[in-house]
C-alpha cells in the first residue's frame, strides 16, 4: 500500500476555514476494486512514517462537502453519495460547523480514483497510522495507490465518521463487516476492529464467511480482549476430544426410543464420521474399543431379549409390564443399532472383529433355533449386513473368521429369507443373494463343497423361499470339476 502525502507549503498544519458554500457530495469510482490485503499488510510494517511520505504543493483549489468524509472525483461528478445523509458527528455536533481539511486519495490497480476530503482530526484521532503520517509533516493531502478494492478502504473511513458504528454495520452485513475489520487493523483503527469483531460475534455467518474469519486470524494478531468472544465460536476453549463426544452420539442414537428421531440421527452422525465427509479431520478419532463396547452391551440386551422370548411366563412379572416397547419392537432397535454401528465399523476400516464376534454368539443361534420367525429373523438382518458387506469387498477378514461366520449363520439364513423378503425394512434382497454367493465364493473350495450342498437341498424344497445362488453355485463347479477334468 504505497502512501504519500502532500505538505502543506508554509510547513505548518492548515488552520480551520468557514463553512462556505459546498457542492453536492459525489463519488464516482469507475470500476468497483477490491483491497489487496497482503499488499496492504505488506506495505504496513513499522516503518519510519518519513519513508512513507512525500511532499508536493497542495492543489490550486480545495472542494469541501456537507460530510466530514467526502468522496471526489475529480473528472466527473455523479449523483449524491449515501454519505450525503450524514448529519451528526459522533460527538453531536452539526457537520456543517466542521471543515474538511484534509484529503485522502485512493487509486486502485485498475486506474479508477477516489478522493476522500475529510476532517483531520477525524482521521488522526481513530488511526494511529495515519496519525503518525500527518503528524511528521504537516500535510493536505496523503495518498494510498495499488488497492485492488478501495470500497473497504473507504468503508472503514465512513465507520469513522459514525455515531452508532453497530447499526452501520448492521446494514453493512457480515461479509463486508469482515473486509472492513482486516482494513481497521491495518491501519490501527482500534474502535473500528471493537465494533466489527463485536458485530461478527453476534451475527450468524455462513461457511465461506467462517473460512475468510479464520483466514485472517492466521493473518492479523487481534488484541485477546476484544477478539476471544470471536475465537470462541471458531476453535474449541478447552481440552474436549471429538473421539470422547463421538462416542457419547453413539450412545445417545443406540440408547433412543423414537424411531424416526434415531433413524435421522443415525444419519447425522454417520455423515460426520464417513471417511468421505467435510468434517472428517482425523479419521483415527473414532475410538474402536469404545464402539465395540457398545456392540457387546448391544448384543448382551439381544441375548436377554430372546431369554424373554423363549420364556412364555416372565420371571420377572413387573420388569415386563414396565417395558416402554413390545418385545419385537426391543429387538427390533438392538438389531438396528448394531447394523448401524456396524456400518460406521466398515466405513472406518475397523469391521474385522466384528465377523469374528458375530460368528461367537452361539448363544444367540441356539436361540434362533427355538425362537417364533416373527423374532428371529431380525437376527439374519445383521448376518445379512455382514454378507453384502464382504460380497462387495468392503469388509476384508482372515479366511477362518469368513468360514467361521457361515458356519454359524449360512443356515439360519437359509431359514429366515422368505421373511426378509417379506419384511425387508431397507434392505435390498437382490444384492443380498449376490453377495452372498460372491462371499461363499472367497472360502476354499472344499468349505464351499459343504455350504453348496447344503445350500442346494434346501433349495430344492424351498424354492423362491431360499436365496438363489445358482450362478455362484455354477462358479464353484467350473472351479471345482470342469478346469480339472480338462487338464486331465
Amino acid at each position: 500500500m504505497p502512501v504519500s502525502s502532500s505538505a502543506n507549503p508554509g510547513g505548518r498544519r492548515l488552520g480551520r476555514r468557514p463553512p462556505a458554500v459546498r457542492p453536492p457530495w459525489c463519488c464516482s469510482t469507475g470500476v468497483e476494486p477490491h483491497i489487496a490485503v497482503r499488499r496492504l499488510k505488506q506495505n504496513q510494517s513499522p516503518q519510519p512514517p518519513q519513508k512513507l511520505l512525500s511532499s508536493s504543493a497542495a492543489p490550486s483549489r480545495r472542494m469541501l462537502s456537507p460530510g466530514r468524509v467526502s468522496p471526489i472525483d475529480y473528472a466527473t461528478v455523479e449523483s449524491e453519495s449515501r454519505l450525503s445523509s450524514v448529519e451528526e458527528t459522533r460527538d453531536g455536533a452539526s457537520l456543517r460547523e466542521k471543515v474538511a481539511d484534509l484529503r485522502v486519495r485512493l487509486k486502485g490497480n485498475d486506474g479508477s480514483c477516489l478522493v476522500l476530503e475529510m476532517d483531520w482530526d477525524v482521521l488522526c484521532e481513530n488511526s494511529s497510522v495515519f496519525a503518525g503520517m500527518v503528524d511528521v509533516v504537516d500535510c493536505r493531502e496523503i495518498e494510498v495507490v495499488g488497492l485492488e478494492d478501495f470500497d473497504a478502504f473507504k468503508d472503514a473511513i465512513e465507520l469513522m465518521c459514525e455515531k452508532d458504528e453497530m447499526r452501520w454495520l448492521m446494514t453493512a452485513g457480515v461479509a463486508r463487516a469482515i473486509k472492513i475489520l482486516e482494513v481497521c487493523f491495518l491501519i490501527m483503527f482500534d474502535r473500528g476492529v471493537t465494533a466489527c469483531l463485536k458485530y461478527i460475534e453476534a451475527v450468524p455467518w455462513n461457511e465461506s464467511e467462517e473460512e475468510k474469519l479464520r483466514n485472517m486470524f492466521v493473518r492479523c494478531n487481534f488484541d485477546e480482549t476484544v477478539s476471544k468472544d470471536v475465537l470462541a465460536r471458531l476453535d474449541p476453549q478447552g481440552p474436549t476430544f471429538s473421539s470422547d463426544l463421538t462416542i457419547e452420539l453413539i450412545r445417545s442414537v443406540t440408547n433412543g426410543t423414537k424411531a424416526n428421531a434415531r433413524k435421522q440421527l443415525q444419519s447425522l452422525v454417520y455423515s460426520i464420521l464417513s471417511r468421505s465427509s467435510v468434517y472428517q479431520k482425523d479419521i483415527a478419532g473414532l475410538n474402536k474399543e469404545s464402539v465395540y463396547d457398545i456392540c457387546h452391551f448391544s448384543l448382551n440386551c439381544l441375548v436377554e431379549f430372546f431369554e424373554e422370548a423363549s420364556d412364555p411366563v416372565p420371571a420377572d412379572q413387573t420388569a415386563a409390564f414396565e417395558a416402554k416397547l413390545p418385545l419385537v419392537e426391543r429387538i427390533s432397535q438392538q438389531v438396528e443399532n448394531l447394523n448401524w454401528m456396524l456400518e460406521v465399523l466398515i466405513d472406518q476400516q475397523m469391521a474385522e472383529d466384528f465377523v469374528h464376534l458375530w460368528a461367537d454368539q452361539k448363544e444367540l443361534v441356539r436361540m434362533h433355533e427355538r425362537a417364533s420367525p416373527m423374532v428371529r429373523y431380525e437376527l439374519s438382518r445383521i448376518t445379512a449386513t455382514v454378507f453384502i458387506a464382504m460380497g462387495r469387498g468392503r469388509l476384508h477378514c482372515h479366511g477362518d473368521k469368513r468360514f467361521n461366520i457361515f458356519q454359524a449363520w449360512f443356515r439360519p439364513m437359509l431359514i429366515d429369507f422368505s421373511w426378509l423378503r417379506i419384511c425387508s425394512k431397507g434392505l435390498d434382497i437382490r444384492m443380498l443373494e449376490e453377495s452372498l454367493g460372491q462371499s461363499l465364493l472367497t472360502l476354499t473350495l472344499k468349505q464351499q463343497e459343504s455350504l453348496f450342498m447344503e445350500w442346494f437341498q434346501f433349495f430344492s424344497k424351498k424354492g423362491k423361499e431360499c436365496p438363489n445362488l445358482s450362478k455362484a453355485f455354477q462358479v464353484w463347479w467350473r472351479r471345482s470339476f470342469v478346469r480339472t477334468v480338462g487338464q486331465n
